[in-house]
């Protein structure tokens, strides 16, 4: 987001006072002090959080308000789900006190118990409605149940104590709003960037975890992404806080201006005994570049209406494809640059992106900027049919980042180079797809215009085999997994449970529904009738022999139902193989940019 200069004095600066009401009860208490409110002050609540696009409705956590003047009590009167009205003495202070409720682990809420804190400002402070533009302060009180925890935060401090608890500055509501804050016993390691100031804190991991190794790993990352956007010169930022969240079971970043806050599962995190990168950390890695990509990509370089957040309602774009979907491109490239991953893994996981596209048939119905400019609907509502009518802006926006990166790369230019010509006329600020089409024609000298426009506004196919091709991959095929031959996406427990079917597949024509339990099969006439219980797809062939055709016995709301299940003659979604077949062409795309 854009830093706005304010003209606000150190008397009317708003005062947000956090402590820790009952952590076992996981709630928070939130005071606004307001030094010169209005004769009727408007609070309201943001409803969702940017980077992450769904109205979430935050003010459904939020309980016991009240509002003094003065030592009086004053009314509240709340005007919509997430507004409120306060009617006092215009000028003269007022406080404004509530409870929040903290129980979630995702990034994009918050989160309190007795051995950690976590918090949001959308999910926590409200806006003095009319004063969103003054500097603000945040006072964060040490919690009575603990003297263990620790405070880490990209927020300016003022005055604070050894464990960081203390007075903090923002200079506006958007810099507060963004700006996470974690609470806790973690670890916690510093490296600098030139004069950039990098944090990387860690909560909740097992004695296992080899923290020096992730500070030098993430150092790499930092250092090649930097140094990507400006050679030989710091980042646009001062400071840099990584705030990550060990789990059992979960997985997650949201990027922030000068932050970001991410989950993992502890097995995720490298180990001491540990002398190579298995897949779970390098996948740990791509999260790391992904978000540390995006504080150039979307917190700087943003949608051209996204220069000022309207947080009581979608805010809408075309351009995910852009801003998530190169950031995506860009994560791993990024991993491998910083050679932390080979060029073999590389192409290993630019093949389960490609994978991942092919086999989704929404692509076929619904453009990329569609996708985005619905993600408030559909990407981030998801259901059985989801696959059916939508394609990620994550995964095909990195394709068409591919294409246009190899494209160029005939011609002896890059992407990259596009990347860092945008930053610098745009001066890192807002962009429109207008801008990028321009900045792509002064470094090629000709118009990409209609191929933009067939990759992004229409459902042409991608040329991924040829490009690939051209720079030197070996593109072969081979069968798909049974699931997606027959169009099913499956959970197996002692039987085989339908999640998803996809549209025109041989599974949809035989009346397969998400929700199905699929019991069995029985083929044959006869007395060459044959039936079997069937408990793991991978069983049918070995039941089926060479029968083609069998009835499926499935259950579904308590009925027991025969579909008439007729094998598909070809493979509608091979796998994709990709190979190196010229290390050379290959090396000048993964190891430097031009």
């Amino acid at each position: 987001m854009m830093r706005i200069a304010t003209q606000g004095t150190a008397s009317a600066e708003i005062l947000y006072q956090v402590k820790v009401e009952n952590a076992h009860a996981h709630r928070w208490q939130v005071t606004v002090h307001v030094p010169l409110p209005s004769a009727k002050q408007r609070f309201q609540l943001p409803v969702w959080i940017p980077g992450s696009y769904m109205v979430r409705e935050f003010s459904k956590q939020f309980s016991g308000m009240q509002a003094n003047q003065l030592g009086k009590a004053l009314g509240i009167r709340q005007l919509d789900k997430c507004t409120w009205e306060i009617q006092g003495k215009a000028k003269q202070p007022m406080e404004l006190t509530y409870f929040v409720h903290a129980h979630d682990h995702s990034v994009r809420t918050a989160w309190l118990d007795a051995q950690r804190g976590f918090f949001n400002g959308t999910s926590m402070f409200v806006q003095v409605v009319g004063q969103t533009q003054q500097p603000c302060k945040v006072q964060l009180r040490p919690p009575v149940h603990t003297s263990q925890w620790q405070v880490a935060t990209s927020l300016r401090p003022v005055r604070v104590d050894a464990a960081g608890f203390g007075l903090y500055r923002a200079d506006h509501y958007d810099e507060l709003a963004d700006s996470p804050v974690e609470m806790a016993s973690f670890d916690r390691r510093f490296f600098s960037l030139q004069k950039s100031k990098h944090q990387i804190v860690v909560t909740g991991a097992a004695p296992s975890f080899d923290a020096q190794q992730l500070q030098a790993d993430v150092e790499k990352i930092c250092a090649t992404i930097s140094n990507f956007w400006h050679p030989h010169h710091p980042p646009p930022f001062d400071r840099y806080v990584f705030l990550l969240n060990t789990v059992n079971d979960g997985y997650g970043g949201l990027e922030h201006l000068n932050s970001t806050a991410l989950l993992c599962q502890r097995k995720d995190l490298p180990r001491l005994a540990d002398k190579n990168r298995n897949e779970d950390y390098i996948g740990l890695l791509g999260l790391f570049s992904h978000e540390y990509f995006h504080s150039w990509n979307v917190k700087r370089l943003r949608p051209a209406n996204y220069e000022h957040y309207d947080y009581q309602s979608e805010q809408y774009t075309e351009m995910l494809w852009f801003f998530e979907g190169f950031t995506d491109y860009y994560d791993n490239l990024m991993l491998c640059r910083a050679e932390l991953i080979s060029p073999a893994q590389y192409l290993k996981l630019l093949n389960k992106s490609i994978q991942q596209y092919i086999q989704t048939p929404g692509r076929h119905i619904h453009t990329v900027a569609q996708s985005s400019f619905e993600a408030w609907t559909k990407y981030y509502r998801p259901d059985s049919n989801t696959p059916n009518i939508t394609v990620s802006y994550y995964t095909k926006g990195s394709l068409i980042a591919l294409c246009i990166d190899l494209s160029l790369r005939q011609m002896g230019l890059s992407l990259d180079k596009v990347m860092r010509a945008l930053w610098q006329t745009n001066q890192g600020g807002p962009i429109s797809e207008e801008d990028f089409l321009r900045v792509l024609q002064d470094i090629s000298g000709k118009s990409w215009r209609k191929q933009l426009h067939q990759w992004v506004h229409t459902l042409e196919e991608l040329p991924l085999s040829e490009l690939l091709q051209q720079q030197g991959i070996d593109v072969q095929f081979e069968p798909s997994p049974l699931a997606q031959q027959l169009g099913l996406r499956v959970k197996e427990d002692h039987s085989v449970h339908i999640q998803t079917v996809f549209t025109d597949s041989a599974a949809q024509l035989a009346g397969f529904a998400a929700g199905d339990e699929w019991l069995g099969v029985e083929f044959g006439k006869g007395k060459t009738l044959q039936s079997w219980r069937l408990q793991r797809l991978d069983q049918l062939p070995l039941l089926l022999g060479k029968h083609k055709q069998c009835t499926a016995w499935v259950s579904r709301d308590g009925q027991l139902l025969r579909l008439s299940l007729q094998l598909p003659v070809t493979d509608p979604t091979p796998l994709w193989r990709l190979s190196i077949k010229d290390a050379g062409k290959v090396g000048r795309w993964l190891s430097a940019s031009q």
